[in-house]
């Protein structure tokens, strides 16, 4: 039978690996040191394998990734020190199980081989979100294998179910099992970071680490995503994992570390495993929540956002365009204006169409079109299905009449959205969206969607919108 050691948090700036730092690494003295410490405990603990859940490998929307080669390798050429490399023993049995029992649950995984790297043009390689937790293991400890597995973007109770998936496979093996979860949090905690500097940073990272601290998974796995999208982090989805694979277990937490130099949080966390305790009701909770918060939602709902939503469920459910109210507003059935129709599940955009300018003959109708496109046609996502409609978060932004301007500095990301125009190109985006803090990022954004080069002349408009939810 097999064992669960213990999981970590482990951050993985390259910048602590001594031969990449040369001397810099000082700077975030408390991360080196706390990461030296996780490998020593994971040295002390001699698992058999380990698990590591990174952000930085092949990133899916709709699927987890696990590689499959025999070995798993890489080096940190990227950061400058190409002759510095890592190999490792792929657990294939495991991965292969993982692989098995994820098909049989209906959680996606994809299987990272030389077929699918050539059809997506996939790195093989260890990406540095593995490589830098991993250059403090093998440091100190080298008898082991290990399975490489990238989260996806699902929701998280998929995170989590996958976590549990992984557990019982573990403990239905031979193996003895450490579990590090790979992530920063916030990258906003200063403007010397990647991002602009934002408030919503050091609440993130404050509010995640408490989380942390007190072993509170289940408030982990429903953490507040708008949240994390504001503070720019990219642990929270493999602390989801690793809630589900302690699930049930009695754990004894301890932050060894945490500090935000160079304007991004890093925390190093172990979580010691003393034993099983009765079986977790968390999954259970999130669902029950999640209804309640549904529940919640509708209640709350404007004409706008029942309009949508009715729409959407009229035509999965029948296939047909439904016919328009008889007891809405006047505003929606006398004007004509363009309107955006955004749909969530989980917390996540399951969709978002809409018209810039009105195309049909009252608003009413072009919110009926919008929620038929935004759930059934948006090309980033596979269309709504019937059993999904009962999950479904809508919103309705009513856009008003662009105006145009001629620099960013009259643009402000939480007032008005953004048109950019050079022929036919043209893209658009909604103003206040979560993790989008700057005019700068707000037009980048729009650009690539609009397939404009940054260099490029191109038109500039702003637009404000009425939100309903």
């Amino acid at each position: 039978m097999g064992k669960i050691l213990s999981a970590y948090l482990f951050p993985h700036p390259p910048i602590i690996v001594e031969e990449i730092g040369r001397g810099q690494e000082k700077r975030a003295n408390k991360t080196l040191e706390g990461s030296k410490g996780l490998a020593k405990d994971i040295k002390e603990r001699r698992p058999s394998t380990i698990i590591i859940i990174t952000p930085h490998g092949p990133l899916f929307r709709d699927a987890i990734s696990i590689s499959t080669q025999e070995y798993l390798k890489g080096d940190f050429r990227n950061f400058g020190v190409a002759n510095l490399k890592l190999q490792f023993e792929n657990n294939l049995e495991l991965v292969n199980n993982i692989l098995k029992r994820s098909g049989i649950e209906d959680i996606p995984v994809a299987k990272i081989d030389e077929d699918l790297a050539k059809d997506f043009n996939i790195d093989l390689e260890l990406d540095h979100g593995a490589l830098v937790p991993l250059y403090f293991v093998d440091k100190e400890y080298k008898d082991f294998k290990l399975i490489h597995i990238t989260y996806g973007l699902l929701s998280p109770k998929e995170l989590y179910r996958f976590g549990q998936l992984i557990q019982n496979l573990v403990l239905e093996s031979e193996e003895e099992v450490a579990f590090i979860a790979s992530g920063d949090l916030s990258h906003k905690l200063s403007n010397e970071g990647p991002y602009s500097y934002s408030p919503y940073g050091e609440k993130f990272d404050k509010e995640l680490v408490e989380l942390l601290r007190k072993g509170d998974f289940k408030s982990i796995v429903s953490f507040d995503l708008s949240l994390s999208e504001k503070a720019g982090e990219c642990g929270l989805r493999s602390l989801m994992i690793l809630s589900g694979f302690l699930d049930g277990f009695k754990i004894e937490p301890e932050i060894l570390s945490y500090e935000g130099p160079f304007g991004v949080g890093y925390c190093n966390a172990k979580f010691s495993v003393l034993g099983k305790e009765n079986e977790s009701k968390i999954f259970e909770d999130l669902i029950q929540m999640e209804r309640q918060r549904i529940t919640k939602t509708r209640k709350e709902e404007d004409e706008y956002v029942r309009l949508a939503r009715a729409s959407l469920e009229h035509y999965v459910r029948h296939k047909e365009r439904m016919e328009i109210p008889d007891d809405l507003s006047q505003e929606l059935l006398n004007t004509r204006q363009g309107a955006f129709v955004t749909i969530k599940k989980d917390g996540i955009l399951r969709g978002c169409i809409g018209t810039i300018e009105p195309t049909q003959k009252n608003l009413a109708m072009e919110i009926i079109e919008n929620a038929i496109s935004a759930g059934l046609r948006d090309p980033r996502f596979d269309p709504v299905e019937e059993e999904e409609l009962s999950q479904l978060v809508y919103s309705v932004d009513v856009l008003m009449e662009p105006e145009p301007i001629s620099s960013l500095e009259e643009l402000d990301v939480g007032k008005y959205g953004v048109i950019v125009s050079k022929g036919f190109r043209k893209g658009l985006l909604l103003p206040n969206l979560e993790g989008i803090d700057t005019p700068q990022e707000q037009v980048r954004i729009a650009l690539n969607k609009a397939g404009i080069p940054e260099f490029e002349d191109f038109k500039l408009e702003r637009f404000e919108v009425i939100r309903h939810f």
